[in-house]
């Protein structure tokens, strides 16, 4: 059965560095990965050194491993001519250019661009059979929190358009042919039945989220950072999908005993500062802190992206899925 595993954290936390590393430890374990990039900024193909598309591509010189990257601005043009086209066919030639004006400024508002990712979302995790593991490295939180809401609260919009379709069918159908005539137009009504196909769609996602699915929020250590972190871990649990664990990310190093210049001094303070915020996120937060990275001088690719894996060490096994309910 695939399993999901969701890097989330605000934005230049480092989730795609963490994301790829935790790839090659699944890897490593001998699972079947695929890494998929929601976030605008596509980091993905830095790390690796190979451009990836929407569909999953073999990463170079890692056998098991697959990337992709979703390009929410293409989605939102995609999810955009599909509603045009499913709407064309089903609306009068006079109602099509009003609604494809009420459809274009819908795609402008807040919460379009989370509602195009999340049918792609979903298109991925219903077509992931092939892989033992799907890494999700997620856009900044603010983004991704709304994405990942989405199935519990659509479903429920859905639930009322229903409910209001199949009443106006209802009075239509007394209307025309009153109460002793057979009433068949609710059958086979087009609308009810894309309807039917959100909402399952909406409930598939909602059940994967909640038993299949490991969430890890990665951090700094600086107050902005864990300050965002706690309004995410609070955020998940209200929706039912507990965070797992911590991955605090670019510690600083400690310089050796015997040097004693300006840039040790800094840097033992800086390093003390970061210690008393590890003590707090240990103190202050339910989540434990499932691993802690020093940061690199270099871009984090190629050796030292498997330097980084080596001391991300989250398990990969079955401690890693979230538990079923």
């Amino acid at each position: 059965m695939t399993e999901f595993t969701f890097f989330g954290g605000k934005g230049g936390v480092g989730k795609t560095t963490v994301s790829s590393a935790y790839a090659l430890e699944c890897v490593d374990a001998g699972l079947e990965t695929l890494v998929v990039s929601t976030d605008p900024a596509h980091s993905t193909a830095d790390v690796f050194d190979q451009e990836f598309g929407d569909e999953p591509r073999p990463v170079e010189g890692y056998d098991g491993l697959s990337a992709m990257e979703i390009d929410p601005d293409r989605e939102v043009q995609d999810h955009l001519s599909e509603l045009k086209q499913q709407f064309g066919s089903q609306l009068s030639a006079t109602m099509v250019n009003e609604v494809d004006i009420q459809l274009e400024m819908a795609h402008q508002t807040p919460g379009a661009y989370e509602a195009a990712l999340f049918d792609r979302f979903v298109e991925v995790m219903r077509t992931a059979d092939d892989y033992d593991r799907v890494i999700f490295d997620t856009s900044p939180t603010g983004s991704t929190l709304r994405l990942l809401a989405l199935p519990e609260l659509l479903e429920r919009w859905i639930d009322r358009l229903m409910d209001k379709r199949e009443r106006s069918i209802d009075l239509f159908e007394k209307a025309a042919i009153g109460n002793n005539e057979p009433r068949r137009v609710m059958e086979g009504d087009p609308i009810l039945a894309r309807l039917q196909e959100r909402k399952e769609r909406f409930e598939f996602a909602g059940e994967v989220l909640r038993e299949d699915a490991a969430f890890y929020l990665v951090l700094n250590p600086d107050e902005l950072s864990i300050r965002e972190t706690r309004r995410s871990v609070e955020t998940l649990a209200e929706a039912d999908l507990p965070v797992r664990g911590l991955v605090v990310n670019r510690l600083s190093p400690e310089p050796d005993p015997d040097e004693n210049g300006r840039g040790a001094r800094y840097l033992r303070q800086r390093v003390a500062t970061e210690r008393d915020r590890l003590e707090r996120i240990e103190r202050e937060f339910d989540v434990p802190i499932a691993a802690t990275i020093e940061t690199r001088v270099e871009e984090v690719r190629g050796s030292i992206l498997e330097d980084v894996a080596a001391d991300l060490a989250i398990e990969v096994g079955d401690g890693d899925r979230a538990p079923t309910t």
